[in-house]
């Protein structure tokens, strides 16, 4: 009875053990799962964009394209109260937020003008755009408690190099504060940027487009014929003297 009573603690010990070993092994195992969570990828959102269906339509060369500085990463970047910028640690941009601009733009266009010759900048010299549109991204991005901001530029040349449009626009756009609706209300600002510019470019498309000026070559003056002019014989002046000299 005794040495019963005495081999129950150490059973009991070898259980503490085992308890142990298994609850640090799940704490173990548990932070490496949250240590390996996947970070979520967000890409702008095109809409509703269609193929359009006109092969020879408008010819629409769209570029350059430039985008700030700041916009140029793979991080996700939040407006702070103060207007300071944040990059986000659970949420990155699926590749090159400038190439996402370009494609979004690209298909929005070719949707809105319902033309297959919408193409992006650069081409190639046997391409010749009736309309070449330059934009300059200022500022796209949004907060938690921050609305989205698209700031940008915009000029339409024609087919001669001349100045048509140009404007700057500033477009706000409401959210839920969700990263993912931040990025929804992105893609909405940038959609209505390529309404605009649809909008300035219809004008063009049924009037002629003025050539490249050139600047106007002086008339030539008329060239006088020139005379012929005729060997001069010098006189003969008879002068006094003892004898008849001729002093020519």
């Amino acid at each position: 009875m005794i040495a019963a009573a005495v081999a129950v603690p150490g059973e009991t010990m070898k259980l503490l053990r085992l308890s142990s070993v298994l609850l640090l092994t799940s704490l173990l195992g548990l932070a490496g799962c949250t240590a390996h969570k996947p970070i979520p990828l967000y890409q702008l959102d095109n809409g509703n964009a269609e193929i359009p269906t006109k092969s020879q339509g408008l010819a629409v060369l769209l570029g350059p394209v430039s985008v700030a500085d700041y916009l140029q990463h793979e991080t996700l970047l939040q407006r702070q109260s103060d207007s300071s910028l944040m990059a986000a640690n659970d949420a990155r941009w699926a590749g090159s937020l400038a190439a996402d601009i370009d494609q979004l733009l690209l298909r929005q266009l070719a949707w809105r003008l319902d033309s297959q010759r919408t193409v992006l900048a650069p081409i190639s010299p046997e391409f010749k755009p009736d309309v070449q549109v330059q934009v300059n991204i200022i500022r796209l991005d949004s907060g938690p408690s921050y609305p989205a901001v698209l700031e940008a530029q915009w000029r339409l040349l024609d087919k001669g190099g001349q100045l048509r449009d140009s404007q700057l626009v500033r477009l706000e756009e409401a959210h839920s504060g969700s990263t993912a609706d931040q990025v929804q209300a992105q893609s909405r600002l940038l959609r209505q940027l390529a309404l605009r510019l649809s909008e300035a470019i219809e004008p063009l498309r049924n009037q002629p487009i003025a050539e490249a000026s050139k600047p106007a070559q002086a008339t030539p003056k008329p060239v006088k014929p020139k005379v012929e002019q005729k060997p001069q014989i010098p006189l003969v002046a008879p002068t006094r003297s003892s004898g008849e000299v001729l002093r020519f």
